[in-house]
């Protein structure tokens, strides 16, 4: 194979990694597996990636970039500040939840931090990213609608965050059970937009009725 700039190769080893790693779990991924998915030297990934470590905090950092980019780019429309947030919360559900393997292969290092202090310190990185992603854009959208919000927008990011990661892992538990776990989910997931736009207004939450996938809040 024709050599190719190490700033090319990362990027291909990243995706390989990551690929083989959503089809076939954290375990699989060994450098010779990685190798042979990219067709390379079981030696390029060693050069590449110093340590394990290394490529572990790569595939999260490609994971986290993914979703967070996904979010971003999504146009919370001309609503409410409630619709706004269910927009751009619905967004974040499609980029955790939408791909299959992804939040599968997130629940993994999350249960691998558990035992291995390097997972950890890479989890925890990616777990302040979040949060502050979050509360950067829950600050932007209000001051865009003139609100001030009722509580500090890191608590209110937390708060969110804590419910969706729960969420998330109902709907891995309950992948395929049958199609009222998934509409039970998604309504949890609504229910819990609209205790965050309360918490940002200071109001209390309304109940979204059966089947609603529409705005949450009115200011």
């Amino acid at each position: 194979m024709a050599h190719v700039p190490a700033s090319e190769r990362r990027p291909q080893l990243v995706q390989a990694a990551l690929d083989l790693m959503t089809r076939e779990g954290v375990a699989a991924g060994s450098t010779r597996a990685i190798a042979a998915e990219l067709g390379v030297a079981q030696a390029t990934v060693h050069y590449t990636f110093g340590t394990k470590k290394d490529l572990y905090r790569a595939v999260v950092e490609q994971l986290s970039s993914e979703a967070i980019g996904q979010v971003r780019a999504a146009s919370p429309g001309d609503g409410t500040f409630g619709e706004q947030v269910h927009t751009l919360v619905y967004a974040l559900w499609e980029a955790t939840n939408g791909e299959e393997g992804r939040c599968v292969l997130l629940s993994e290092f999350a249960a691998l931090a558990m035992r291995d202090p390097d997972v950890r310190e890479i989890m925890l990185g990616l777990q302040r990213e979040i949060e502050g992603t979050a509360t950067e854009m829950l600050t932007a959208l209000a001051a865009a609608h003139g609100l001030t919000l009722a509580m500090p927008a890191r608590e209110i990011a937390v708060h969110f965050l804590s419910g969706f990661d729960g969420l998330t892992a109902r709907q891995l538990a309950l992948r395929g059970a049958d199609d009222r776990s998934g509409t039970e989910t998604l309504r949890a997931l609504d229910l819990l937009v609209a205790t965050t736009v309360g918490l940002c207004l200071g109001t209390p939450a309304v109940r979204p009725e059966p089947g609603w996938h529409g705005a949450a809040g009115t200011a």
